[in-house]
């Protein structure tokens, strides 16, 4: 069974949530024009993001993170959507240089040695190519909902990160349910993994399928305490909404 047949039923107020989500993507472009990027994860939500920038043909920038270790059902998304929607999408990786110097120092998977070790292999591969990703950019937009988890349940349509930046979260106000029924009425290229029980997807390593009632995020650095499964990515935004 696939994740359309699973998860595509929309709430009754579907139009008016893409409407309002369109219309934040509109507001964020003009205020921000040239100096706007979508940090897509290429999971289901931000695959619903790019759709809707394609769409309405705002000027926003796709870019994603390469950490070096994703999974290949993920990486070839880049392509599809270079081809589904003629939008080129920027790859932002790790310095190879400290990438070597990492792993030599810790091993090819210190996330399972201790949390400390996972965050800082996350500071490597994701805090620090997302900050060149936002140089000189005054906005972003994420896929952030706040049903995704209790730490996310207070996530705004817009906030200041931890630099000052204005980061936008169109899609906050909507379910699971939602962005697959978006999907689905648009023909949404996804995820291959989605149709496997991953419903939150990062790095091979630290993502695996969830089981039938474990929580959204289960699946992400499983191994650890639910109050540290997160990677640094939107740190203001949790603790704001805790």
């Amino acid at each position: 069974m696939t994740a359309i047949e699973l998860y595509d039923r929309p709430s009754p107020g579907f139009d008016a949530l893409v409407a309002h989500a369109a219309a934040v993507l509109e507001s964020a472009a003009t205020e921000h024009a040239g100096r706007i990027v979508q940090a897509t994860s290429l999971g289901a939500e931000d695959m619903v993001l790019t759709d809707l920038i394609a769409r309405h043909q705002l000027p926003i920038a796709i870019a994603t993170l390469d950490t070096g270790m994703l999974h290949s059902e993920t990486l070839a998304l880049i392509p599809r959507i270079e081809q589904r929607y003629g939008l080129p999408v920027e790859r932002h990786a790790p310095r190879h240089e400290a990438t070597i110097a990492f792993v030599r120092r810790h091993g090819e998977q210190p996330m399972y040695q201790s949390i400390e070790l996972r965050k800082s292999c996350c500071d490597l591969r994701k805090l620090q190519p997302l900050a060149r990703m936002l140089n000189e950019r005054s906005a972003w937009i994420t896929g952030l909902r706040r049903e995704q988890s209790a730490h996310r349940g207070a996530v705004p349509f817009n906030e200041l990160d931890a630099q000052g930046r204005i980061k936008f979260n169109p899609l906050a106000d909507w379910s699971w349910n939602d962005v697959w029924h978006y999907i689905s009425a648009h023909d949404v290229p996804y995820n291959d993994l989605h149709d496997q029980f991953f419903p939150s997807i990062g790095c091979a390593p630290c993502t695996r399928a969830i089981a039938v009632g474990e929580d959204f995020r289960a699946g992400r650095w499983w191994w650890e305490d639910e109050k540290a499964k997160e990677c640094g990515l939107h740190v203001k935004a949790l603790e704001v909404a805790a």
